[in-house]
């Protein structure tokens, strides 16, 4: 596996309608869906958790991504194309989105859609966590 498989298999989302916890490509996505998307089509052992909110709470994200057997926490500084971002807008760590470089492919609510865009000053100020997938060449 390699960054461009990470990211070419972001990419097969972009276009895809939001829906809170959608898993699937062409249909209906979010952001948790992304990454799991990639993560099969890549074929990472991964765990799917679903039932949650649509502003996970208490650290509830962030765990769920510590758990993965396919992702390992890197450093912020370290951060690098097809790796998994962990961001939040207010409080709590609550989105994730694949880095593309000097873009981002994430499922936004406020957009509606799977969009790829710049990872801009505001958008970076966001990132708290940095994950990368197991076995990238």
């Amino acid at each position: 596996m390699t960054t461009d498989d990470i990211i070419n298999a972001a990419r097969q989302c972009l276009g895809t309608r939001f829906r809170h916890q959608g898993r699937i490509a062409g249909v209906g996505i979010d952001c948790a869906g992304v990454a799991i998307h990639v993560a099969r089509q890549i074929g990472a052992g991964h765990l799917d958790v679903s039932g949650y909110g649509r502003n996970p709470a208490n650290g509830q994200l962030e765990q769920s991504l510590d758990i993965q057997p396919c992702l390992e926490r890197v450093t912020l500084s370290d951060r690098a194309s097809g790796d998994l971002l962990l961001m939040r807008f207010a409080r709590e760590p609550q989105h994730v989105a694949i880095c593309a470089g000097d873009t981002i492919i994430h499922a936004y609510e406020a957009a509606g859609l799977c969009c790829e865009h710049r990872l801009s000053d505001v958008w970076a100020a966001r990132i708290v966590s940095v994950y990368r997938f197991r076995g990238i060449e």
